[in-house]
């Protein structure tokens, strides 16, 4: 019985460029949204992660703000081992997709953009995660308010073509 709920978790991992910004707030929301469930485990890297920097402090203070904590979070770089153990892959841009297309094209049938379920109002289905490094709190707000338009869609999308 153990042996198989370890093999019907589903395994999200989020992808950025640093992994300071997007991708651990895409992290910290998802898991917000399946807290309450337990065949879920997300994770986050970027394709020019730098290994071990904390995140962006906008980051930190707008999901402290909602009670999500990145105690102890380091970024990552996406790696093979990452891309083997996650079930699925969502990138944040169209950029970001065609990178992981282009480095890993032996676990492309695990990418998916993250805004590729949500028809986001004036930006359409498949629309880029804005990047808010550097541009004030404002802009963090409006990153977390379309990944909070897209989580939804994410976990469905998930629950309805799951195989494990």
């Amino acid at each position: 019985m153990v042996r198989r709920a370890m093999s019907s978790k589903k395994s999200v991992l989020f992808i950025c460029t640093g992994n300071t910004c997007r991708s651990p707030m895409a992290e910290g929301l998802f898991r917000r949204a399946v807290e309450a469930r337990d065949d879920f485990e997300v994770h986050s890297a970027g394709i020019a992660g730098y290994p071990g920097d904390e995140p962006n402090p906008e980051t930190a203070k707008l999901l402290g703000s909602r009670g999500i904590s990145l105690d102890g979070f380091r970024s990552q770089p996406v790696s093979q081992e990452l891309l083997e153990q996650a079930t699925h892959v969502f990138a944040m841009t169209s950029g970001h997709l065609e990178a992981l297309e282009n480095l890993f094209p032996d676990y492309s049938d695990k990418f998916y953009l993250t805004c590729e379920f949500v028809d986001l109002p004036g930006r359409g289905v498949g629309a880029d995660v804005p990047d808010p490094i550097g541009m004030g709190r404002k802009a963090y707000e409006e990153t977390a308010k379309t990944l909070d338009q897209a989580i939804p869609t994410l976990v469905a999308f998930i629950d309805q073509t799951w195989q494990g």
